[in-house]
């Protein structure tokens, strides 16, 4: 699948999210985003704007000829050749094209890596926090606030009911099409994205907000604290997912894409 595609589908995915969060602001207005919800949704549209940047970016850079491509090449086929004088030329036409597609690949990425620099980092960054926002976000709505909490506030309706879908169907596409790493240790980003939120909610309040947008972050019931000590371990299970599917894609996807398929770090 050609590079490209990433690029299509994480413009695409951008560009429909920013329209349901358009229609969300017009819908509720500002005051929306006290919903961790948006806070998420918005994230999720930050890391895809990063990724169409990004993926732009390295497909210009991929159509470039490196700049030591041909002397680095030339140098890896002399070696080659002294190594294996008596190789069948049919067999030593095919490494050398193998030879030069993995020369290219490598000076490719290695530039691309090298030229990215914090705004590639940045992009990472925003994934692997939003890997278990998402799930976190679309567990509660969909286990517990429709269930148990449903209000004038956080009823199910066409554009919530979208909006908590929407998030995890183009994050996981976008997944399956990219190779970025996610690593256990960035779950702290995760954790750090949700103590924001919760802070934000404690500062609000403390200048005069009135109603808190989820009932379990009330600070004036007698079980907040077993509340907050409950969303703060479900945060763990919620990254875990998200990394037991990135480790499924690695299993799966090799055995229909064994060519093509680059696995995920």
């Amino acid at each position: 699948m050609h590079p490209r595609w990433l690029l299509a589908t994480r413009f695409l995915s951008f560009l429909i999210m920013a329209g349901f969060l358009a229609w969300d602001v017009v819908e509720w207005d500002a005051t929306i985003f006290v919903y961790y919800t948006e806070w998420t949704f918005a994230l999720v549209m930050v890391y895809f704007a990063l990724g169409t940047i990004i993926s732009a970016y390295g497909c210009w850079l991929s159509s470039q000829p490196p700049p030591s491509e041909n002397g680095a090449s030339a140098d890896f086929l002399r070696r080659d050749l002294e190594e294996s004088r008596t190789t069948n030329s049919n067999i030593y036409r095919e490494r050398e094209i193998k030879a030069t597609i993995k020369l290219q690949s490598h000076y490719t990425e290695e530039e691309i890596q090298q030229r990215a620099g914090c705004w590639g980092y940045l992009m990472q960054t925003a994934y692997q926090t939003c890997g278990g926002a998402v799930i976190l976000t679309d567990i509660v709505f969909w286990g517990v606030i429709v269930p148990f909490l449903s209000n004038a506030h956080l009823g199910l309706n066409l554009l919530m009911g979208c909006m908590h879908t929407m998030n995890a169907v183009f994050l996981l596409v976008d997944t399956s099409l990219n190779s970025l790493p996610f690593p256990w240790f960035r779950l702290s980003y995760f954790v750090i994205w949700s103590c924001l939120y919760v802070i934000f909610q404690w500062v609000i309040h403390a200048c005069g907000f009135t109603w808190w947008p989820y009932p379990f972050l009330e600070l004036s019931t007698p079980w907040a604290p077993l509340w907050y000590f409950c969303m703060a371990v479900v945060h763990i299970p919620c990254y875990g997912m998200y990394a037991l599917i990135i480790k499924a894609k690695n299993s799966i996807l090799p055995r229909f894409f064994p060519h093509a398929f680059i696995r995920s770090r």
